[in-house]
């Protein structure tokens, strides 16, 4: 049940997806764009093109760095694609500059410290901390560039985007805007749900899906029952085990969603960390993990080849499947949910683009990201490739990869606007309108709208992350048991300030509390 303000908001939300769907069935269908039928609009392209035309714009090159999860062959040909809208359109050329998901937040981070230059990055909550580099000093604050050059972009998202987006009230990155909500769950192979009978309707709790693991164990040669990285999966399955709701990340820190005084908690000391942690050890134990989990950092190529029977994800979103068969080798996926759609500051920005403080050419950087999320030509090139050579159309707006086609980094959500964007083959012809639905009524935090900034305790966090680096893997995956390291590694926490941690954060919570009248 929602509160009055809760209602509120949500008309808004709706009010505003009805006008973007509205104009994403028009001037942005694919096909039918403005970029393709030389229409022109009050603001973006058209605004775009006539100060080209009347200011000359000096030509520019734009550095765009984002994380990539498989090679892309034929990188270089969507490049050179890409360049003949951009220097048409913004007399600007792109580089793609993809990097190793594993490796991506390193890179970046040691990138900015060193002050190097570049245009463009892909920023989140979970990777490459956006409210941290903001308030560091690493991207350019957008708010005037969003009135003039990202003018289209602006309108096109609801306004509570834009406040969720801001940092101590300063807007510093683009949102990638698809869904943004979170609901956890099982992604399972059909073969496997087929051969073995699984009915997905059952799987409620996390326990649920063991005895099926357990046959794929038994009777399917190398296939991997549950798939793990070093990472774990404490943190997408926390809501199923209770509504947990992290606020940093990096110290593993949050609150229940369902307390009304929003205590905040050490999770690592929860009672719900250790039921999954003897879980994990369990299946771990029995070999229904991977058991390299404790060091791999990435399962992407497995994936491909079809060799991982189940996964766990929290975002499964309307067309989910869809876009996991193409990630899965063409095998295809059911979805197990196991909790219901939820909407918190770190569902909405997960996905980001940055604009870097050291840029040279961040008016046009902004033109860019403008064209990229309102230009639907635009985004399905950087998305899916080249027509006819990386995919084939089934209708207006679906689309089929092309198998071995050389480009096909199916993370749409990485680099834009979604909406604009095609859909794969198999996906509901509605997903888009059922997705601005769900993001509509999803059940929203307590505290939508609150930023940590770990800056006072900078140090006792990166003790933590230490701690966390050396306990974790283990332990998250199941090859160690919570009897054996547990208790060492909540003793170390402390050791590391977690404690200070929290009281900061209890403060600031506290304080953004009384400042919003909450």
């Amino acid at each position: 049940m929602f509160t009055n303000k809760q209602s509120k908001l949500g008309f808004i939300i709706l009010l505003c997806a009805m006008l973007l769907l509205s104009a994403c069935s028009s001037s942005s269908r694919p096909g039918n764009s403005s970029s393709n039928n030389g229409s022109k609009t009050e603001s973006g392209q058209s605004a775009v093109k006539g100060e080209q035309e009347d200011t000359g714009l000096k030509p520019v090159e734009l550095t765009w760095y984002y994380p990539q999860w498989s090679t892309q062959p034929d990188a270089n040909a969507v490049q050179e694609a890409i360049n003949k809208i951009t220097k048409e359109k913004i007399n600007a050329t792109v580089k793609l500059m993809p990097v190793d998901g594993g490796s991506y937040e390193q890179k970046l981070q040691t990138m900015v410290a060193a002050g190097e230059n570049f245009d463009i990055a892909w920023t989140s909550f979970w990777m490459f901390n956006y409210a941290q580099n903001a308030r560091r000093g690493a991207f350019v604050q957008i708010d005037d560039l969003l009135k003039t050059a990202g003018a289209e972009l602006r309108g096109s998202m609801p306004e509570l985007i834009w406040e969720a987006l801001k940092v101590d009230g300063k807007t510093y990155a683009i949102l990638n805007y698809q869904t943004v909500t979170n609901r956890e769950g099982f992604l399972i192979q059909k073969r496997f749900a087929d051969k073995y009978n699984l009915d997905v309707s059952t799987i409620k709790e996390i326990k649920d899906i063991e005895p099926f693991l357990r046959e794929i164990k038994a009777n399917e040669q190398n296939i991997v029952a549950f798939a793990l990285t070093r990472n774990g999966n404490f943190e997408n399955m926390k809501t199923t085990f209770n509504n947990l709701e992290f606020i940093s990340n990096e110290a593993i820190v949050g609150i229940y969603r369902d307390d009304q005084n929003t205590k905040v908690v050490d999770i690592i000391q929860t009672p719900e960390y250790k039921e999954y942690l003897d879980l994990m050890h369990s299946w771990y134990k029995d070999g229904l993990i991977n058991e390299d989990a404790p060091t791999v950092k990435a399962l992407d190529e497995r994936k491909k080849t079809g060799q991982i029977a189940v996964s766990f994800e929290n975002v499964l979103k309307p067309g989910k499947e869809a876009e996991e068969k193409n990630a899965s080798g063409g095998e295809d996926i059911v979805l197990a949910p196991t909790s219901e759609p939820f909407v918190g500051t770190n569902t909405i920005i997960q996905s980001m683009q940055a604009i870097s403080q050291t840029s040279k050419n961040p008016e046009r950087a902004m033109m860019f990201l403008n064209l990229l999320n309102t230009d639907s030509e635009l985004l399905n090139l950087v998305s899916y490739g080249i027509e006819d050579k990386h995919y084939v159309k089934v209708s207006d707006n679906i689309i089929r990869p092309i198998e071995d086609g050389g480009y096909n980094p199916n993370q749409t959500w990485v680099f834009g606007n979604g909406f604009i964007g095609y859909l794969q083959e198999g996906q509901d012809p509605e997903t888009q309108a059922q997705t601005l639905k769900e993001n509509n009524e999803a059940q929203s935090s307590p505290i939508l709208g609150f930023t940590f900034d770990p800056d006072p305790v900078q140090t006792e966090i990166a003790n933590l992350q230490t701690v966390n680096d050396e306990y974790g893997p283990r332990l998250n995956t199941g090859a160690v048991s919570s009897e054996d390291k547990l208790a060492e590694y909540i003793e170390k926490r402390k050791r590391a300030g977690i404690d200070k941690v929290m009281e900061e954060i209890d403060r600031q919570l506290s304080e953004w509390k009384e400042a919003v009248n909450r």
